[in-house]
């Protein structure tokens, strides 16, 4: 529906919110290109500088990025995420992966604890996603589907701080994994998750806890095994 306003900085306003609305909700996940200016100006109904600086708001908080000659893509679903990407771009791999294990870890403890029936639905239905990225070959849809299943077992822990703190820095821990993984999957670094969902589905928040340590994380930094 078309945003009217006789301001043209509170029009502004509304587009920015409306955009991160797009962002923060899923609809336009992290890596992908948004409308092009011209689609954004019909499907909203405002002025094309309107849209432009939209678009560079954002992308001066962190959730966009212009790429002349390509478009422009969303790299971080929240101005902090945004932060983050850019404050740990250049972080040492093993400092990452000693993050991430922190917080996965105690997470799959809380998660075996206050796992829903939902939660556990998604969170097998999660897995065999991931399971069909790694058979399908692709890396960028591995990369992705496995970033979705551990922040379903974070988001299964029922603690809110630690579930956005975690999506803040979903795209530093995905830019790690992708880097990890490279251009191809090969089977040797295949790393199984069903034992981590067994042990959720099961309420053992201990082996739930052990099982999420197991798993090497890291750019390379704890040996050849993956994800």
């Amino acid at each position: 529906m078309p945003l009217t306003s006789p301001r043209r900085s509170a029009l502004a306003d509304q587009v920015i919110t409306q955009l991160r609305a797009q962002i923060t909700s899923g609809e336009w996940p992290v890596g992908s290109r948004i409308p092009t200016e011209p689609e954004l100006v019909e499907q909203l109904g405002v002025a094309r500088n309107t849209v432009r600086e939209a678009v560079r708001a954002l992308a001066h908080n962190g959730l966009l990025d212009i790429r002349q000659g390509s478009g422009t893509y969303v790299v971080a679903t929240s101005e902090l995420a945004g932060v983050m990407n850019r404050r740990f771009a250049d972080a040492d791999p093993w400092h990452v992966a000693e993050l991430r294990r922190a917080l996965e870890t105690e997470a799959a403890r809380l998660a075996a604890q206050r796992r829903t029936e939902q939660d556990l639905r998604q969170l097998a239905a999660l897995l065999e996603r991931r399971e069909a990225a790694w058979a399908s070959g692709n890396a960028a849809a591995f990369v992705a589907a496995d970033a979705s299943f551990h922040m379903a077992v974070v988001s299964a822990a029922h603690n809110d701080v630690l579930t956005e703190l975690y999506a803040d820095l979903s795209g530093v821990l995905r830019d790690f994994l992708r880097a990890d993984v490279g251009e191809e999957l090969l089977p040797e670094l295949y790393m199984d998750h069903s034992r981590l969902l067994e042990t959720v589905r099961a309420g053992d928040g201990e082996r739930a806890a052990a099982e999420a340590g197991r798993h090497p994380f890291g750019c390379r930094v704890n040996g050849p095994r993956r994800g």
